[in-house]
């Protein structure tokens, strides 16, 4: 088989061939088809936590056929088309695990950071990570939803927002173009919050946006302010300065979350968020069966991901296309089995 594994942090992403793996106890082998290159995968990319052993293939947007099972598998069956995600494992063991907050799971496993991911012929992955795909979706349709698709959904469907609410989406790339086509097909009062290029107002209205707002010529918290203010604000951009500079379009118990990884500081006046019940808070990701159900959403409401996609031996060029920005929207490997 075929991978695309970095040897030490910072190395390069380098095609190899090794062994298929075998699958253990409750676990499945996957063939993959498709898999989605995030953002996070930097984090295995340039070693940015503790403890990961190298060499390590990244990738936790996975879609495949489930081509060999172990023991004590119960519910799936060979030839099944599944998707792995961010979610890829729990201990069952810990508070989170133990009150069923298992993606808050103190040992949470991460396919492509505590086990090797997508970017490969082959994954093994335990059962609770496996989230069903629709017959509708295709392989490379389903990939991106399996983290940036059920982040944004996910988060919007938690969010308290009602139908009708001012919600807007901070951001129109990888997560933002998909958070304004799930805020509009979750019947919200959709704003779409952009940096201005000439073509964005046309194509995030086509998405479901009601109201785009320009902030390299527009005030946004003035623009949101004429609204009402936001119910929620979605913030799909890496850069904790631009999340503070929009939290002043918050509405009365209005509340910015946050789905942008970001080491930047979000800075915010203390009276913004005491006098109006104002909040800010995080959504990581879901589990598979969040998974599944974002998955049977987008086939229901129409909502897609807008994918470039590259062939597996090129990882490499996919991956500096993400991490360049030039990249419009979301990145897909394909291993065309």
């Amino acid at each position: 088989m075929r991978s695309a594994q970095v040897s030490k942090p910072n190395g390069n992403l380098e095609i190899i061939e090794k062994d298929i793996p075998e699958p253990g106890a409750r676990q499945v082998r996957i063939k993959v088809q498709a898999c989605g290159i995030c953002h996070s995968d930097s984090i295995t990319k340039e070693g940015r936590l503790p403890g990961i052993e190298y060499p390590r293939v990244p990738g936790h947007e996975i879609t495949g056929l489930i081509d060999t099972m172990g023991k004590d598998v119960i519910g799936w069956k060979n030839g099944q088309r599944v998707g792995v995600g961010w979610h890829g494992g729990h201990c069952g063991r810990c508070e989170s695990c133990r009150r069923g907050d298992f993606i808050t799971c103190s040992y949470a496993q991460i396919p492509g950071i505590s086990y090797d991911g997508g970017y490969a012929d082959y994954v093994i992955a335990p059962t609770e990570a496996l989230a069903s795909i629709p017959n509708e979706l295709s392989a490379t349709e389903a990939a991106p939803m399996m983290c940036a698709g059920i982040t944004t959904y996910n988060a919007l469907r938690n969010s308290g927002a009602r139908e009708g609410d001012v919600v807007a989406i901070l951001g129109v790339g990888g997560l933002g173009h998909l958070g304004i086509q799930f805020a509009a097909k979750m019947g919200f009062n959709t704003v779409a919050i952009g940096r201005g290029k000439n073509e964005e107002e046309e194509l995030v209205k086509k998405m479901g946006a009601r109201k785009y707002i320009n902030n390299r010529s527009q005030d946004v918290v003035q623009e949101l302010t004429k609204l009402g203010g936001a119910k929620v604000i979605l913030a799909t951009v890496p850069s904790g300065k631009a999340m503070s500079s929009v939290l002043g379009g918050l509405s009365v118990n209005g509340k910015l979350i946050v789905i942008g990884a970001s080491d930047e500081m979000i800075e915010v006046a203390p009276n913004l968020m005491l006098l109006g019940r104002r909040s800010i808070m995080g959504w990581p990701s879901g589990t598979s069966i969040d998974s599944q159900d974002t998955l049977s959403f987008s086939v229901l409401s129409g909502v897609r991901s807008m994918n470039e996609t590259f062939p597996l031996e090129r990882a490499a060029d996919a991956y500096e296309h993400m991490m360049s920005g030039r990249a419009q929207f979301r990145v897909v490997l394909t291993t065309g089995q």
